[in-house]
């Protein structure tokens, strides 16, 4: 164990997190996410852990990006679907939990999402079991 490391953060995704560059992009998908279809990205596992415990152990560790007018990404709901407006909600409230401002958040079509994971510098596929439960993180410059 380390001080100050959230314990659902696994040692292989504290690496990841290190190696990201300022701009690199990290899904935090849901269980029902096809992850291993992105065969590109790096895939870890976060088993038994929903998204927002996720994002509260990342985010004391990880600057968003600040240059760009989207630093989070979800998808938007398939056409005659609806999203449950608490996944959101959740989320945001793990976020700012840890930044002073609110982040603003762009939702995409869920085949120009899947394109823009195609990109991502690794997916980290977690418990959680919410519809519509993914969100890419835009790393920013950590300040020193």
């Amino acid at each position: 164990m380390l001080k100050g490391i959230h314990p659902a953060i696994s040692p292989e995704l504290l690496a990841v997190l290190s190696r990201m560059g300022h701009g690199d992009e990290i899904l935090f998908a849901d269980a029902h996410f096809p992850a291993e279809t992105f065969g590109s990205n790096l895939v870890l596992r976060a088993d038994g852990v929903d998204v927002d415990t996720l994002l509260a152990g990342v985010l004391p560790l990880f600057e968003l990006d600040s240059y760009c007018e989207y630093p989070l990404v979800m998808m938007q709901a398939v056409e005659g679907d609806e999203l449950d407006p608490s996944v959101e909600a959740k989320y945001m409230a793990a976020i700012t939990k840890t930044t002073t401002e609110m982040p603003a958040l762009e939702r995409l079509e869920r085949f120009d999402f899947y394109a823009r994971v195609e990109n991502c510098f690794a997916v980290v596929l977690s418990g959680e079991t919410a519809k519509y439960g993914n969100i890419i993180l835009k790393k920013g410059v950590t300040s020193v």
